[in-house]
């Protein structure tokens, strides 16, 4: 989830979607409206910048960016920050050299966009998606082409419920992009929560969480301290600004307990970007939530 749009994806009062009572047919692909689901409306729209493009919003807020064409496109700058992450440490061409099916689990759907992108970028991939809206999931698989089980699975639930049933070290990666409204439910920023999605990451797994704040950047702060808890090594990416505690927006941070990978590539991907981003390391993230207390 985005909690600040880029100033293409804003609706004006002439491309108003209409109100659809039922899903469009998987032949029909995505049909721009507004569709009723389980916890509100969803609403699909073009893309104005790309015949291609689809943005969809979850109770009137910028929820996600899909490009038909394009699967490895990522529209939200949140989202290619979590993709540099997950490129430095997976490197694409050694995994599928090797032959790896690199095991993901995503804990909010929304449009399926970073499951979109990953199996693009790793075809072995096997991928969880845990969506707690069934409609919203099934509206997206008939919009979307996702592709199919066991490349990729998506199982309606709640994200702590799923995560607690899965069997210990069968994940390489996770993505925590959970929000009702522009928070994320407090169950699934605990020490306990967290300490669910470690056991489920196998030794060198990353956990990464997408981190809606504000300029006092007390859930980041917290989340840190929980994350920096539970794994031994804890890194952070968003917008200077953000960091700078100028703005609301997003941030990205990772846990893991094997070092997170920080190099050269890495950094100038980070800075390459529409909206450059910066890289804490765990010292500097420690020294950020040094005074917070992790929940």
């Amino acid at each position: 989830m985005a909690l600040v749009a880029k100033g293409k994806n804003k609706r004006t009062k002439n491309n108003a979607a209409v109100l659809v009572d039922a899903p469009a047919a998987p032949e029909d692909g995505p049909l721009e409206g507004i569709y009723p689901i389980d916890t509100g409306t969803a609403e699909l729209e073009r893309d104005p910048y790309s015949p291609t493009g689809w943005l969809l919003r979850i109770n009137d807020v910028p929820s996600s960016h899909v490009d038909l064409a394009a699967p490895g496109h990522l529209d939200f700058e949140y989202m290619r920050w979590i993709a540099a992450l997950i490129r430095s440490r997976f490197n694409p061409g050694q995994i599928e050299s090797q032959g790896y099916k690199l095991r993901a689990l995503h804990l909010g759907g929304g449009a399926c966009s970073m499951a979109r992108w990953a199996d693009d970028t790793y075809p072995n991939a096997r991928q969880l998606v845990v969506e707690l809206d069934g409609k919203l999931a099934a509206l997206v698989r008939a919009w979307f082409d996702l592709p199919r089980a066991p490349l990729l699975r998506i199982r309606v639930g709640e994200a702590g419920e799923v995560l607690g049933t899965l069997t210990e070290a069968t994940r390489d990666l996770i993505i925590r992009d959970v929000f009702a409204g522009d928070q994320t439910p407090k169950d699934l920023t605990t020490l306990a929560f967290t300490a669910q999605a470690a056991r489920v990451l196998d030794t060198d797994g990353l956990y990464i969480v997408n981190c809606g704040d504000t300029p006092a950047l007390e859930n980041a702060r917290r989340e840190a301290a929980t994350i920096g808890t539970v794994f031994k090594y804890v890194a952070i990416v968003a917008d200077p600004t953000m960091l700078k505690g100028r703005r609301h927006g997003n941030v990205i941070i990772a846990g893991s307990n094997a070092p997170i990978p920080a190099g050269a590539v890495f950094i100038r991907e980070l800075l390459g970007g529409g909206v450059p981003a910066q890289h804490w390391d765990d010292t500097t993230v420690r020294a950020f939530a040094r005074h917070t207390v992790a929940s």
